[in-house]
């Protein structure tokens, strides 16, 4: 039998996660610290400088108002964010993170973090929002600059947390374990911030075989933040709300720089431009389907209408739209040379910097981009509550601006008492990115430690309910050496499921139900209501999933299977709930084909972890007229 060694720490304010929200966390709350006499404590299942959504490296800040400059105003922001999620989105967070943002990319830049400028000085922009960056370090600047601030003694690092730590009905801190070690971590706290990531894998992946387990966002984000704050009792929001992005098919490659910086089209196999030929289809989706920028949900849309009529593939005619800048200089034969070499590395840089499997599918397919295009496809869905879905937290808003429907007591936190939520964990308000993230964790960090000195007492742990989470992480071990001479092969037992396995059924189950690459992202009541029924029994056969005995990242699979199945569950009883169809092209309800003006609101939910039971609910969308 498996007995883990028992590590306690106590702390202030506890920060759980590694990416960019924590690590913004990390630097703000440091200097609250230091004023208050707080401890502060972070904690990564990674490694802090490649952790999270921007680990491999990224070739944008996608998120820059440009206050200072009056490119424009937090109202702009606010108004492209609604427009973009169709109406649904918590306007008072929106715009708290807008008026915060650009003091994020200051200090990324501060630290060394490359920004293209032009030739007067000024941030050389990719579209709007976006600015240009050569991000191959971006991850490694922002924590190296968090663990300055923090303190490598106060950061612990591959330590996976499982569960929440209550009292009662308010956090009280988080239990995990070692990835290294055979360690159980007991660490209390007056506050957590949940900063974890969203959840990817969830769908069973368009790239499957040679390709498993290749996703845009990255494969290890398992939707640990809403697994930890569903099970604190805290409302969620969004959950139906997920993200399906177009990339380049099968290495996933990103197409905003192509859209943006290049102004490429995409065409069906035709050379017919959907976005032009589908043009009166946005009228259905008024007023969002004819506002500028076009929604990104309909733009996929049309692309996918175009599928369902057999006219596919789609392309991203890369050859087009270097021909045509390149042109520009055409008069001018050094010129024109220099300019085709600088697209050309700029093309590759793109992938290089964020997504490098796609640079190398291109070379080996023989695909140059200046030469030919290159098929784009609809990726499977993700939950990504920083990016163009919305799905999180239900939390506080600012004191300042947020209507009294929006605010109780201090800023980002969830209903659960002393948890607060940021970046992908946090819902209602997408389209932070990275930078945004970043200045929502130190949004959520300043209002924690403001929690910390209101609530000076530390509160009280349940020693029963840590020996209950000690023994729920050693099982999977014991189950599998108790059981593992029941068969010859160790990933087919009639006693124990492995993660593996346990993936591939809960994938399966959200694919063909919850509308996935196979289903056309098309759902109905009936095939969702299916997919329930398939989830209760998935539900009641994750008590045997089993981890190979001193494999400890195997163990960590077991529970991050457990995680996602949180997250699937929350998105199927939310899916089926709204009845109407908001977001055509992130998902189609078949049998609502159409928005409704009675689901012009918010959908939220809570579960009762010790029934069971789960509550779902409509919260009003209120303007705040900015």
């Amino acid at each position: 039998m498996v007995d883990f060694e028992k590590v306690e720490v106590t702390t202030d304010l506890l920060i759980l996660g590694g990416g960019m929200a924590a690590c913004g966390a990390a630097v703000e709350a440091a200097h609250w610290a230091k004023k208050h006499n707080l401890k502060v404590t972070l904690v990564d299942k990674a490694g802090m400088d490649r952790s999270g959504a921007v680990a491999m490296g990224l070739s944008a800040i996608n998120q820059y108002v440009g206050l200072k400059d009056g490119q424009n105003t937090v109202k702009d922001y606010v108004d492209y964010v609604r427009n973009d999620l169709m109406g649904v989105c918590r306007e008072d967070l929106v715009a708290s993170i807008a008026r915060h943002v650009d003091s994020s990319v200051h200090l990324f830049e501060k630290w060394g973090l490359p920004i293209w400028t032009d030739d007067k000085g000024g941030y050389v922009h990719e579209g709007r929002w976006q600015l240009m960056i050569n991000g191959e370090s971006y991850k490694i600047i922002v924590s190296e600059a968090a663990k300055n601030h923090l303190g490598v003694d106060n950061i612990y690092e591959r330590v996976y947390i499982t569960e929440p730590l209550m009292d009662g009905d308010k956090i009280a801190g988080a239990v995990g374990f070692s990835t290294r070690e055979n360690k159980f971590y007991v660490f209390k706290a007056k506050a957590v911030i949940c900063s974890m990531g969203g959840a990817v894998h969830v769908f069973r992946p368009r790239s499957t075989g040679e390709g498993l387990g290749r996703s845009w966002y990255p494969p290890f984000n398992s939707g640990s933040s809403a697994a930890f704050t569903l099970k604190a009792g805290a409302e969620m929001t969004c959950q139906e709300v997920r993200f399906i992005p177009v990339r380049f098919k099968d290495a996933y490659g990103p197409v905003g720089a192509w859209f943006l910086l290049f102004k490429s089209r995409a065409t069906n196999a035709f050379g017919g431009n959907y976005m032009v030929e589908r043009k009166d289809e946005l009228e259905k989706w008024k007023p969002y389907g004819l506002v500028k920028p076009i929604p990104a949900n309909l733009r996929n849309w049309l692309g996918m209408l175009d599928i369902q009529e057999g006219l596919g593939p789609i392309y991203m005619r890369t050859e087009e739209a270097m021909q045509k800048i390149a042109d520009d200089y055409k008069d001018d034969p050094k010129a024109y040379k220099k300019k085709k070499k600088e697209l050309e590395s700029e093309a590759w840089e793109d992938f290089l910097d964020m997504t490098i499997s796609q640079a190398h599918l291109w070379a080996a397919t023989n695909v140059q981009p200046e030469e030919k295009p290159s098929e784009i496809a609809a990726c499977e869905p993700y939950f990504i509550g920083s990016h163009s879905g919305a799905s999180g937290a239900w939390v506080s808003g600012p004191k300042d601006i947020a209507p009294d429907e929006y605010f109780w007591g201090y800023t980002n936190m969830t209903t659960t008492p002393g948890l607060f939520a940021a970046g992908d964990a946090s819902g209602a308000s997408s389209h932070k990115f990275s930078s945004g993230s970043h200045a929502e964790g130190r949004i959520a960090a300043k209002a924690a430690c403001a929690y910390c000195v209101d609530n000076a007492d530390q509160p009280k742990v349940d020693e029963a309910k840590v020996a209950e989470f000690k023994a729920d992480i050693e099982k999977p071990f014991n189950l599998y050496a108790e059981n593992q001479d029941k068969s010859t092969d160790p990933t087919v037992n009639p006693a124990y499921i492995s993660p593996r396995q346990f993936m591939f059924r809960l994938q399966k189950i959200m694919d063909e139900y919850a509308g996935g690459v196979s289903a056309q992202f098309s759902t109905n009541k009936f095939l969702l209501e299916k997919g329930m029924e398939l989830m209760t029994y998935l539900r009641e056969d994750s008590v045997n999933l089993a981890a190979q005995e001193n494999n400890l990242h195997e163990l960590m699979r077991v529970f991050e299977a457990r995680h996602r199945m949180w997250q699937a569950e929350a998105h199927l009883r939310t899916i089926l709930f709204r009845e109407e169809t908001r977001w055509p092209g992130y998902y189609f309800r078949a049998d609502t084909p159409t928005m409704k003006e009675d689901w012009a609101c918010f959908a939220n939910c809570k579960v009762d972890t010790a029934s069971g039971e789960w509550e779902m609910m409509k919260k009003p969308i209120i303007s705040l007229n900015l």
